[in-house]
């Protein structure tokens, strides 16, 4: 078995390890101290059974499950994939900005197409709302004889961040509403806005609106709806 030369040569450069034929295959050296009767040497494994790492820097921390963004509290049982903290990253900026400026906005507008206000808008909508999500939300929020896009300005102007609900029957009305295409661009402008892909896929997103597939976010094909309004949740807390 090969021994490491620390106690000889000293690590004191990644040159230093990587000569060493001990070291030098997948491993991180770390120290303490000078090298004598003190030498504690301590060793991290790129290829160790969690394969995980944490980074002071960028405020995540990675095992094999997945990702965890620094919003996310202690004991959260969901996980992140690296793709989706570096997508929500933004809003979370974008919400933190907000609280500070006008801490009474509400959490989230969720933007969605008409025919999906009885199923899977509201079916997002009850589960944000059940996560302690204060939600701007048509279906509740839009009175009766009130112009759609006065109150759409409204709701935008009262919530921090906006959710867009993306289905069949979104991909089929946005060539045809502006509305959706105002909503959209005015949540684009300020990394206020996670796409939520569900029955549909970012492809068919692509080929309708461009703008709205440039921004990642989460898809009912990773997670389920529930674990979604959990990410959501854990997004917008303060």
């Amino acid at each position: 078995m090969a021994k490491c030369t620390a106690p000889v040569r000293g690590h004191k450069s990644a040159a230093a390890a990587a000569e060493c034929p001990a070291c030098r295959y997948g491993r991180s050296y770390r120290y303490s101290g000078s090298y004598g009767s003190g030498y504690s040497p301590s060793y991290s494994s790129s290829n160790s059974s969690g394969g995980g790492y944490s980074s002071g820097g960028g405020g995540t921390s990675r095992s094999s499950s997945g990702a965890r963004p620094r919003w996310s509290r202690a004991g959260s049982s969901v996980s992140y994939t690296p793709a989706q903290v570096q997508s929500l990253t933004p809003v979370r900026v974008a919400v933190e900005a907000k609280a500070a400026e006008q801490p009474d906005l509400r959490d989230v507008f969720l933007c969605h197409a008409w025919d999906d206000r009885q199923g899977a808008a509201k079916q997002l909508h009850d589960l944000l709302e059940a996560a302690g999500v204060k939600v701007w939300f048509s279906e509740k929020d839009l009175g009766l004889g009130v112009p759609m896009m006065r109150a759409i300005d409204k709701g935008l102007a009262a919530s921090r961040i906006g959710l867009v609900l993306v289905t069949p029957a979104l991909l089929d009305r946005l060539p045809k509403e502006s509305v959706a295409d105002k909503e959209l661009s005015a949540l684009l402008a300020g990394n206020r806005l996670v796409p939520i892909v569900h029955n549909t896929t970012y492809e068919a997103l692509r080929n309708v609106s461009p703008l709205l597939a440039s921004r990642s976010g989460l898809d009912t094909k990773e997670d389920s709806m529930t674990v979604i309004a959990t990410k959501i949740a854990e997004l917008v807390a303060l």
